[in-house]
């Protein structure tokens, strides 16, 4: 082989080099056109805080999609239906709300001690802390609504089990004899769970921790008021 012929042959393959892509191109070019990784949790958690501060029926399928960073159809695909959608997001919610406020009621080491810990954590969190808006979702989710029968449903089955749960907690107090054995603990439960909605619905009006930390210390002496005992 003439040495003219291994020149150009030389030149051949240095100019294909030159047009090849190096491999930071072509992970650039493989990226550029690779979609961005739907997380679905994240996704989740963004349609929570527009549901939260609008409302079911005041949130539209555009501001959710914009929030969530996904398409119609892929909202559809991932979560089946707007009202399936507000329903996760508010058992996304209670989740939230069971790190912040309602798990002292069983974490305490008395009955009392976990209502009034609960009711002290509720001040704190309902107010709007420039991450989370104000108020309780749960509490504050269709009211005034005429919402599908599936949301209404749902949403009537979380209250009902935050009733649940303080009503064990005055139960255990009357087992454990902080609380007399005649306390009406029906009645209980609805004045501590009308005491913690109440502050959402204050907090979503503009209260702030110091309005409503005197709140649920005042509430707090309703816990053996004869006010409250059966018969």
């Amino acid at each position: 082989m003439s040495t003219n012929l291994l020149c150009r042959m030389a030149q051949k393959n240095d100019t294909k080099l030159q047009n090849m892509d190096g491999p930071s191109a072509v992970l650039k070019k493989l990226s550029r056109g690779r979609p961005r990784k739907f997380d679905r949790d994240v996704a989740l958690e963004s349609a929570m805080r527009v549901f939260w501060s609008n409302g079911f029926l005041g949130t539209s399928n555009s501001e959710l999609c914009r929030a969530m960073g996904i398409n119609s159809p892929s909202l559809y695909s991932a979560f089946g239906s707007k009202e399936q959608l507000y329903i996760e997001a508010v058992g996304r919610y209670t989740e939230l709300a069971y790190a912040s406020i309602w798990h002292h009621l069983s974490d305490a080491a008395t009955a009392r001690e976990g209502m009034q810990k609960a009711l002290l954590a509720a001040a704190e969190a309902m107010p709007a802390n420039g991450l989370l808006p104000s108020g309780c979702m749960i509490t504050l989710a269709t009211v005034g609504e005429e919402c599908p029968s599936a949301v209404a449903e749902a949403l009537k089955g979380f209250r009902l089990a935050a009733l649940g749960q303080i009503q064990e907690t005055i139960e255990r107090g009357v087992s454990a004899c902080e609380l007399p054995t005649a306390t009406d603990v029906c009645a209980l439960a609805r004045y501590y769970t009308g005491v913690i909605q109440g502050m959402a619905i204050q907090a979503r009006d503009g209260a702030k921790k110091a309005d409503l930390l005197p709140v649920a210390k005042v509430a707090m002496a309703a816990w053996q008021t004869p006010a409250y005992r059966s018969g």
